[in-house]
């Protein structure tokens, strides 16, 4: 069993990335918009829909991580000085390494600009319900530079599988390649 974490602040293309690199490998994707974008139109962006999401996904995770398939690739939004997102990511390495997993950690980063582009191209608006509407999506990206560091320090990710990507200028299909050849996904 293999667990990819691809994380990256909004728009930085982890779907696209995920979705490219799941046609080259038996990986299955599992991106997060896939729990928000399901329980949103019930609970809002409120407190019950977050918790709900967590609750999901961590069933999901439990459930996948004792099934036969080859791995799973997830993809999220990691706030880096938030105590709350190093636990739950440190929750889902647990449920996976605790089946013997391999988990590796592959960030992406890109410029404002760049993501603000890829924030309205019709793959991701087609993908995640919520973003379609671009003027409220592109206010949270940028509002969400003023409290939340989105991209890790340079060596604050120890663990063993980790790769850094500034894909601000390479296709999803080249990252994708990238990722397979230095796992030997």
């Amino acid at each position: 069993m293999k667990l990819v974490l691809l994380f990256g602040p909004q728009a930085v293309g982890k779907m696209t990335v995920g979705n490219e690199l799941s046609k080259i490998t038996a990986l299955k994707l599992f991106h997060n918009h896939m729990t928000i974008d399901l329980l949103e139109p019930f609970f809002g962006f409120s407190p019950d829909m977050w918790r709900l999401s967590t609750l999901f996904r961590e069933e999901v995770f439990r459930t996948f991580a004792t099934s036969n398939n080859y791995g799973m690739i997830f993809t999220f939004v990691w706030a880096f000085n938030q105590k709350e997102d190093w636990d739950s990511v440190e929750k889902i390495c647990r449920i996976f390494s605790s089946k013997g997993a391999k988990i590796y950690f592959v960030e992406l980063e890109a410029g404002v600009e760049k993501r603000l582009k890829r924030n309205k191209t019709p793959y991701r608006l087609e993908q995640k319900p919520t973003k379609k509407n671009v003027q409220y999506s592109e206010q949270e990206l940028l509002r969400s530079m003023d409290s939340l560091r989105l991209n890790s320090k340079r060596g604050e990710i120890t663990q063993k599988h980790y790769l850094r990507i500034n894909n601000e200028d390479l296709e999803a299909e080249d990252v994708a390649k990238m990722i397979k050849e230095r796992f030997g996904l």
